[in-house]
């Protein structure tokens, strides 16, 4: 009874934004996966962060420290957005998680510059900042609700 309120209290949709969600965990998970194959191939022992002879290391676990440290923001911008747009939110949350790959195996290539590959995601961002800032400017009723 009490979680179909919670569930009927939701915007239709909002289970969009919730598989969005997790398949950004799929994508951490794969690149941690890649990060531990590339300790074990070249020799990183933990806790080391980097190689100071693997340059091809480094750009692995750069691009999933990169992406880590922009998770908590992605996540939130992406399920408080997801409460007005649900279906925008997670759409670009998708396309965001479709960056963030592309991005990755662009710097898995030992050559920084190919990470820009995955610059597109950078876009489905501001998509969710504006869609988050949206929803806090109508409740907070600075814009009025349609």
């Amino acid at each position: 009874m009490v979680m179909s309120k919670f569930f009927e209290a939701l915007p239709e949709g909002y289970g969009y934004v919730v598989i969005a969600g997790t398949g950004s965990v799929f994508v951490n998970m794969w690149m941690a996966i890649n990060v531990g194959r590339a300790r074990k191939k070249f020799e990183v022992p933990y806790p080391d962060m980097y190689s100071s002879s693997s340059k091809e290391f480094n750009c692995i676990q750069r691009a999933h420290q990169n992406t880590l440290e922009s998770y908590p923001q992605f996540l939130m911008l992406l399920f408080v957005g997801g409460l007005q747009y649900p279906k925008i939110s997670a759409a670009a949350g998708a396309v965001y998680l479709a960056g963030r790959i592309a991005y990755a195996l662009g710097y898995y290539t030992g050559d920084p510059e190919k990470r820009k590959r995955g610059v597109f995601g950078a876009f489905a961002m501001l998509i969710l900042l504006g869609n988050t800032i949206s929803f806090g400017a109508h409740q907070l009723r600075w814009v009025p609700l349609k």
